[in-house]
């Protein structure tokens, strides 16, 4: 699906984004792909942000657990360290990093380096999240997935909080998140 760009014998890096709500299978995804990038042969480092620790501590595992293993970092500049002369980075919940994963994975692609970045594009209440608008504007290609809405069963693109708390990062699953469709979302 994505051939290797490139320039004057020296490969170019370029950066995919896969993208949408909770629950639309964007770890599951990510995991996909980079099992392809282990098949080919390819050399990567996969990364996500220390907070998340919901399933473990040193494995991405999507919902419907496929896992594979990963080093959680504290800071988006710990990646950059970690992952020097990689062919591929992929990199888990990058809403969760600080601003500064925007400018790593720059670093990452000028050097060569394919990077493959999964994150919720928005947060709870509908707003754009984290650092991912600004990778979203630079990335090559951009995969938007879906879940479905548990109300109606339309597409469901945002992440609905059913708990009353107003942080903005609360790591959570089914009991405190479910996916909506834009008219259920906004439903009194």
């Amino acid at each position: 699906m994505f051939l290797e760009p490139y320039q004057h014998g020296r490969r170019k890096g370029w950066m995919e984004v896969i993208c949408g709500g909770m629950f639309s299978g964007k770890s599951e995804e990510l995991i996909r792909r980079l099992r392809r990038v282990q098949i080919a042969g390819k050399t990567a480092e996969i990364f996500k942000p220390s907070i998340d620790t919901r399933y473990d501590a040193e494995h991405i595992i999507s919902h419907n657990e496929s896992r594979i293993r990963c080093t959680p970092v504290d800071s988006a500049g710990n990646i950059l360290i970690l992952a020097s002369g990689v062919d591929v980075v992929g990199i888990d919940e990058a809403q969760f990093f600080d601003d500064g994963i925007t400018e790593v994975v720059e670093k990452l692609m000028l050097n060569g380096t394919r990077v493959i970045v999964a994150g919720l594009d928005m947060d709870f209440s509908g707003r754009p999240f984290g650092a991912i608008p600004s990778l979203l504007a630079r990335a090559e290609y951009i995969t938007k997935l879906h879940a479905i809405c548990v109300k109606c069963g339309d597409l469901a693109i945002y992440s609905y909080r059913k708990t009353k708390t107003a942080d903005l990062v609360l790591l959570g699953e089914k009991d405190a998140y479910e996916p909506r469709c834009r008219s259920c979302f906004y439903e009194k």
